[in-house]
């Protein structure tokens, strides 16, 4: 009945749609299995995509030539460009989707990709031999054989839906868990855990008195987040989103309902989310807080439902309704489905290569939220470089690891194996000490070529980013050649509050000016229009900040290439941390469990030092 393949991908979340469509467009034979065909791609949480640091992982797996950038665009009913007051590097987009829409989309794409096969059944163990992974064995008992398993399980492995005292199995609320791997993979040595996430209730939104908020527009330029030209929704056409907020009266009602949650009674055993913690995690966490901001957004064009994000809870039923009530504007709400926290199995992602194949499984990767991660951005971009490395594993080519100083990509997976989470894992700026060359204008400079040699990328991608390139390196050079005469452009000057010029100035050190645009000082002086009318704004815009932030950035390719040096420094594969006595225990113990392949790795492992890693550097010497 069933053919071999090449690869086959566990689940149609973020991470097997982006796992599937990778490794099927690389030229891998790739079948994709789901327990629910009408769930793929599905936003389990809140119906949006980017945000602080997650809108630089979709534009980093648009310009490798993944799918979520593409569909976001297609199915966005609001665009914002977040922190436009602070540096470039802290710039990240962020879109709300139609639910239904974006799903669909997502499925049209993949029925698009030759080579790419789907199966509705859930996997209930893998096929093994001799440490190698074989295959996979479905629900209805089936065995189909492949090259290698991408496990996307997001947080069906052994879920547990809890709702106040109420608590049944399932890995998205009207959906069964899945089980069998969990329990195989244990006995086979691998270490498992749990971890637990939350959904706000949805809400009728025809019950809602919107005058009682504040709105929140979408920006009046819409960049998106693939750097493909296709048309995209219009600034008028976009649907507002509301800020409501939480009082007194809503926390103390919330607070009848502790000696039921699931969460306080210790029924919850899995860690969640830091950054994204519950109402009632809020409410006993910052009691000195009189109200908490709540957005509702949209679920899409066609629907009246909302998601009330910053509502996430597992209290009772009751209690949610009681609290929402009394939420100035939700006076008559109504509730189409109450919120819950879920529970699911997770593997610690020291387990994990660099490639995120498993470190016990040949032709095992693992991606997504049973890597110990939260999000659609953190669950997408592991899932592409896990199909993009389950094919190279395939074809046995060297697999593709991305730096630190490469792309958000590879600060996530970093983290995720030289630190571990305990914790959902979640990315932010702040997390990247390369951000002034990570920002999300510049990652089709940094990656589409990559993704072009890959096979991802397309020519029309490749060719886009060539010619941008030439254009800003023109940019920059016309910015330093050409000098502006004070009668042009005082008037500009004066108007924005900027010290008028007492003689002629170069373009470049204009720019460098607080507050000054390269685009508004063009626009505002008729020559300069002139010769600049052919290039688009987000060239400018990429010229301009280049030369703003020029120092910045040389200072960090500097750091860069200072590190560099440990990351070249490869530690033998057969080297044995265990002689190393001249270290602590911890460490030992850690360089043991972690493997790392080179000394700039060891170096950020947690509790290694760096007296540690001269003491390596030494005994590799030897």
């Amino acid at each position: 009945m069933f053919p071999k393949y090449d690869v086959i991908v566990v689940g149609a979340g973020h991470a097997g749609s982006e796992a599937a469509a990778a490794a099927a467009n690389m030229g891998s034979k790739v079948l994709l299995v789901t327990m629910n065909l009408q769930n793929i791609a599905q936003m389990s949480c809140n119906p949006a995509m980017g945000g602080i640091a997650k809108g630089q992982i979709v534009r980093e797996i648009d310009a490798l030539g993944g799918y979520s950038g593409i569909v976001t665009d297609q199915t966005m009913i609001q665009f914002r460009m977040l922190n436009r007051s602070k540096g470039p590097a802290m710039w990240s987009p962020r879109a709300q989707s139609d639910r239904m829409l974006f799903s669909q989309r997502w499925r049209e794409k993949l029925e698009a990709t030759p080579g790419l096969d789907f199966y509705q059944d859930m996997v209930k163990g893998l096929l093994v031999k001799n440490g190698v992974v074989r295959g996979v064995i479905t629900g209805m008992g089936n065995e189909i054989e492949a090259k290698a398993v991408v496990l996307t399980n997001g947080t069906f492995l052994n879920g547990i839906i809890h709702i106040g005292e109420k608590n049944f199995g399932g890995g998205r609320m009207a959906e069964r868990a899945a089980t069998g791997i969990t329990e195989q993979l244990v006995a086979l040595g691998f270490e498992s855990d749990r971890l637990k996430t939350g959904t706000p209730p949805r809400i009728d939104g025809r019950s809602l008195d919107y005058s009682k908020m504040e709105e929140q527009k979408g920006d009046d330029e819409i960049t998106g987040f693939s750097y493909l030209n296709f048309e995209r929704i219009k600034p008028e056409q976009q649907r507002s989103c509301w800020v409501a907020y939480t009082n007194e009266l809503v926390h103390d009602t919330l607070k009848t309902g502790f000696d039921r949650s699931p969460m306080f009674a210790g029924r919850i055993e899995g860690t969640g989310p830091r950054y994204c913690p519950s109402i009632e995690d809020k409410i006993n966490r910052f009691a000195e807080r009189d109200r908490h901001q709540l957005f509702v957004e949209p679920e899409g064009w066609n629907t009246v439902e909302i998601y009330l994000n910053g509502f996430s809870t597992s209290l009772p039923e009751d209690v949610q309704y009681q609290a929402l009530i009394k939420i100035p504007g939700f006076e008559n709400v109504r509730v189409f489905r109450p919120g819950y926290a879920i529970e699911y199995d997770y593997f610690p992602p020291h387990q994990l290569h660099y490639s995120l194949e498993t470190k016990q499984l040949r032709g095992l990767f693992f991606a997504g939220q049973i890597n110990g991660t939260t999000g659609y951005e953190e669950a997408a971009c592991q899932g592409l470089m896990a199909g993009i490395n389950a094919h190279n594993y395939v074809v046995d080519r060297e697999p593709l690891v991305l730096k630190r100083s490469e792309a958000y990509i590879g600060v996530l997976i970093d983290d995720l194996i030289t630190k571990g989470t305990e914790e959902p894992y979640r990315m932010f700026t702040s997390r990247a000490e390369y951000r002034t060359l990570l920002r999300q204008d510049n990652a089709d400079l940094r990656l589409t070529t990559i993704g072009y040699d890959l096979g991802l990328a397309s020519e029309e991608r490749f060719q886009m980013v060539q010619k941008k390139k030439e254009n800003i390196e023109t940019i920059i050079k016309k910015f330093n050649e050409v000098s502006v005469d004070p009668i042009d452009i005082n008037s500009f000057f004066e108007n924005v509050g900027s010290t008028p010029l007492s003689q002629k100035q170069k373009l470049a050190q204009l720019v460098l000016r607080p507050g000054i645009g390269a685009k508004e000082m063009i626009d505002h002086h008729d020559g300069l229009k002139k010769d600049f009318s052919h290039y688009h704004e987000v060239e400018i815009e990429q010229a301009e900040i280049q030369m703003k932030y020029a120092v910045y950035i040389e200072k960090e390719r500097e750091m860069v290439e200072r590190m560099g040096q440990m990351e070249d420094l490869e530690i033998p594969a057969s080297f044995d941390f265990s002689r190393v006595q001249a270290i602590s225990a911890e460490a030992r113990e850690k360089l043991k469990k972690i493997q790392p392949k080179t000394l700039g790795q060891a170096s950020r492992i947690s509790g290694i030092n760096p007296s540690d890693v001269q003491i390596l550097m030494v005994y590799m010497g030897r």
